[in-house]
This record gives structure tokens, C-alpha cells and sequence, in this order.
């Protein structure tokens, strides 16, 4: 009888075990459940916050340009939603193919070539290798070999449309400063550019998409003198 209620004793023991440990666990999933709860309510507490407070946060971009040989510098306009967004984005890469296509320093002029070829068509591309050949009498490398560099002012930018209809067709109106080093003001001489242009796929080369990330391509490129009523003056008028 003594050894019944011993091992009657035992069981009721291992019995009452099993049970603390049923209940522990319960009561540690019910602790991960809550602290599961807590975790997504203090995530969706800060997307709501995020939703709320975006309203408040405003980026307004903007570009500089430094001109490598003279150091002015100005702030292209901030597109404040006035003229069509491409006309803003086109507007500067025109400004932008003209000053470093047309304007020479020998220290720069290698990388310039480049960079202007990555927005011309191959048709302008074979037709800038031949203007820069050195066999060419009239290539800047031949005409600035005593030293002398040209810098550009760009005075306006202006759109047409093509009887046609098509209508990425547009003026640049810029001025060319010729100087010798230690020369003075310098030669200034007025010039129009009719160019045609186009926006195709991106370049796939990095260093080439770096200059050109919207695939801005130069179609048709004519260069001509602006006839003025008023004589060329210096380039610190």
C-alpha cells in the first residue's frame, strides 16, 4: 500500500510539472504576441507620421555654373512651373552643348571634345573629327596655338517650329571672347546657332551618361555670324 501511495505521489508531481510547464509556455507566447502587437503598432504609428509630415518636406534643386577659364559663376533659373518642364531641361542643354562645344583652352580641350561629342549624332561627330584634325588650317588647335583661348556668353535661347510642324528646332544667340594670355579685355564676336535636336535612349557608357543622362542628341548644327548695327565692343563692356 506504502508503495502505491509513493508512486501515486510521483505521478501527481510529474503531472503538476507538466502543467507549470504547459502554463509557462502559454504565458511566454502570450508575452511574444504582445510584444509582436506592440512592434506593428509602433510601425504603422510612424507611417502615419511619415504620411502626415511628407506635406512639410520640399526639395528645391537648382544648378551652378562655374566657367573653367574666367570663374563666373551664375545659377541657372529654378523651374517654378511656368513654361513646360521640357522646354526648361532643353533650354539648359542647349546653353550648355554651345559653351562647351565653341569655347577652347588647352587645357580643357580634350575633355571638352568629349564631352561635346556625347551629345552630337555620329553625323556630327565625323564632321567635329575632321574640324579638329590638325591637317585642317582652320582647327582650333591650329588657330589657338599661340596660346590664345575663347570663352562663351550666351545672350538668348530661342524655340521654332518647322512648317512642318515639327518643333525641336531652336536659336542660340552667343558671344565669343578671343584673348591672348595677359592680353586685356579681348575680341568679341556675335554668333547664331540654328540647331536641331532630338532626346533618344541614354548612352549606355557611364562616363558618357554623365554628361548626357536624358539622351539630349544635336541633329542638325548651323553656325553663322550675327551681323549688329552697333560695332563689336570688349569683353568687359
Amino acid at each position: 500500500m506504502s508503495t502505491d501511495r509513493a508512486l501515486q505521489g510521483y505521478l501527481d508531481e510529474a503531472a503538476s510539472w507538466d502543467a507549470d510547464r504547459v502554463a509557462q509556455a502559454g504565458r511566454a507566447a502570450a508575452a511574444a504576441w504582445r510584444v509582436a502587437a506592440a512592434g506593428w503598432l509602433c510601425a504603422v504609428a510612424s507611417a502615419a507620421a511619415l504620411t502626415v509630415l511628407m506635406p512639410l518636406k520640399r526639395v528645391e534643386p537648382y544648378l551652378i555654373r562655374v566657367d573653367n577659364s574666367t570663374g563666373a559663376v551664375d545659377v541657372v533659373p529654378v523651374y517654378t512651373g511656368h513654361v513646360p518642364l521640357g522646354e526648361a531641361v532643353t533650354r539648359y542643354f542647349l546653353t550648355h552643348y554651345i559653351t562647351v562645344c565653341e569655347r577652347y583652352d588647352s587645357a580643357m580641350a580634350e575633355s571638352d571634345y568629349e564631352e561635346c561629342g556625347a551629345f552630337n549624332s555620329p553625323r556630327l561627330n565625323q564632321a567635329m573629327y575632321v574640324n579638329w584634325s590638325r591637317a585642317n588650317p582652320s582647327s582650333p588647335l591650329n588657330v589657338h596655338k599661340d596660346g590664345s583661348t575663347q570663352t562663351i556668353r550666351i545672350q538668348s535661347v530661342s524655340f521654332f517650329k518647322r512648317a512642318s510642324g515639327v518643333s525641336e528646332l531652336a536659336q542660340v544667340r552667343y558671344a565669343r571672347i578671343e584673348r591672348l594670355e595677359n592680353e586685356g579685355p579681348g575680341r568679341i564676336t556675335h554668333w547664331i546657332a540654328s540647331i536641331g535636336y532630338r532626346y533618344g535612349a541614354p548612352p549606355d557608357d557611364p562616363r558618357t551618361r554623365g554628361w548626357n543622362p536624358l539622351g539630349f542628341e544635336v541633329m542638325d548644327l548651323g553656325i553663322e555670324p550675327e551681323v549688329l548695327g552697333t560695332p563689336h565692343g570688349s569683353a568687359g563692356r
